[in-house]
């Protein structure tokens, strides 16, 4: 199996890591919800991830938005990468798992959280050179340092 380099290069002790290798999802998608996601708690993002999979909240498009309607929130162009999410949210769990298993507190915040465009083989059968969509999904957590001295 090959090793995988991860563009986030400050791993330390309090980070846990996940990969997603060649996924059948859109990477205008991923880009747009990895931006959405990145700096969150786990648990916000796994819960925002939730909500955009029942159509209760779009994702935020700032890249690729020719085309891309209006929807409601602050903000202009948006939609709801169902498939995206699925994968991602999956992919944000498995980094949880790690951090768990390296004995790491439930307090995660996502530190690095990118999409990158896999190769793109040729569909079988009589379509005619078309591609499928793949991506790379890279993901790391690190546990949140406790505030000492702020009073309760």
């Amino acid at each position: 199996m090959t090793k995988t380099n991860y563009a986030f290069q400050k791993f330390g002790s309090d980070c846990a890591k996940a990969y997603g290798r060649d996924l059948g999802i859109s990477t205008k998608a991923s880009i747009n919800v990895c931006k959405a996601l990145r700096g969150l708690s786990v648990e916000k993002a796994v819960a925002y991830l939730d909500n955009v999979i029942a159509l209760k909240v779009p994702i935020a498009y700032t890249r690729f938005t020719d085309g891309v309607g209006h929807r409601k929130g602050n903000f202009a162009a948006g939609r709801f990468p169902v498939k995206a999410a699925k994968a991602i949210k999956e992919i944000i769990l498995s980094a949880s798992a790690n951090a768990a298993h390296q004995g790491l507190g439930d307090d995660l915040k996502i530190v690095h959280l990118c999409a990158h465009k896999a190769s793109t083989p040729f569909h079988q059968g009589r379509q005619r050179r078309r591609a499928m969509k793949r991506t790379h999904i890279e993901v790391v957590v690190q546990e949140q340092e406790v505030k000492k001295g702020v009073a309760q």
